[in-house]
């Protein structure tokens, strides 16, 4: 019986390990995988590996000669224009790839920003709560025929050991009544970005479509943090924009970009998730469910996974959106 709930597997890999050695042996020649923010950071891991094992990448960006820098000399390659703060770039986009008629196996949702200053979209969205989740929700929405046609979809949610923070505020996401804290409004963002996970893989999984979220690890060399002192996040907020009290400090310690990518990889190809989803993983396995008042480092809080909460921020999303899923 394959395992569906919020328990760790018997994974061979662990905190060490890189998307290189998640994608060994692996051959996805005939795949198409569309994973956004896969210019940068561990985005550009993840479109590598997935294009040297075969797959057509298909790279969305706001910044088309950036993306194309990044690029060079990877094989399998597509570039083309979005910006998730943007809803007519985002259904434009889709659009263009659903007329390709193309089937999408792989989706990695891998775009965000953390803890800028409040800025809004034309809607009035809080940024982060609009590019990290909403985004995506659209663009998931508008290419659910093409990762449906595919008969055997996989979606990953791209989240953060941030989740710990806290849930989504369902009365004032946008912080329009509340006072505006950029760790709290990324944390909102990441676990939306698992409860999204959990409410896709419950309507999707009848069709073929399983989904995962996915905390990558705490990597100081991408450029996530460019809001933060000097343009980086600084040692001491990765280590401590979480809670206080932690006592395990296993998690504390960084990865390399190469290891950052690897559970978003293994939660895209490996066999051993087949049946599987709705499940938040971290270090390349399904993570523990921690109760509300943990001390653990690692770990999903119930808030980020709760079945009822996924449901009412798909019914919300759909509503700040105003896109509907058509299952």
């Amino acid at each position: 019986m394959k395992n569906t709930t919020q328990t760790p597997i018997n994974s061979k890999y662990n905190f060490s390990t890189t998307a290189k050695d998640v994608i060994d042996g692996i051959n996805l020649k005939g795949k198409i995988a569309i994973v956004t923010g896969g210019y940068s950071g561990i985005g550009i891991e993840t479109e590598k590996v997935l294009a040297e094992a075969g797959a057509t990448v298909i790279i969305p960006a706001r910044d088309i000669e950036k993306a194309k820098g990044a690029m060079d000399n990877i094989p399998n390659i597509e570039i083309e224009h979005l910006d998730l703060m943007d809803p007519m770039s985002i259904d434009s986009f889709a659009q263009k790839f659903i007329n390709s008629q193309r089937s999408l196996h792989i989706l990695i949702n891998s775009a965000g920003i953390m803890a800028p200053p409040l800025i809004r979209d034309k809607r009035g969205y809080e940024s982060q709560f609009a590019t990290n989740h909403l985004g995506h929700f659209q663009l998931t929405a508008r290419l659910w025929p093409a990762l449906k046609n595919a008969k055997g979809a996989r979606v990953i949610s791209v989240s953060s050991r941030a989740q710990r923070l806290g849930g989504v505020n369902f009365d004032d996401p946008n912080f329009q009544k509340t006072e505006y804290d950029s760790w709290k409004a990324y944390a909102q963002s990441k676990s939306a970005n698992s409860l999204f996970a959990v409410e896709l893989d419950r309507l999707g999984k009848t069709h073929g479509v399983r989904a995962f979220s996915v905390h990558p690890g705490l990597i100081p060399t991408t450029n996530l943090g460019r809001f933060s002192v000097n343009g980086k996040t600084t040692v001491q907020e990765l280590k401590t924009n979480t809670r206080k009290d932690d006592t395990n400090t296993k998690s504390n310690e960084f990865k390399t970009i190469e290891q950052g990518a690897a559970t978003s990889v293994w939660c895209a190809t490996n066999s051993i998730l087949d049946g599987m989803g709705g499940v938040y993983c971290e270090d390349c396995n399904i993570a523990e469910a921690v109760p509300y008042d943990s001390l653990k480092d690692n770990g999903v809080r119930p808030w980020a996974i709760d079945k009822d909460l996924a449901k009412k921020l798909w019914i919300l999303s759909e509503d700040l959106t105003n896109v509907k899923f058509i299952i």
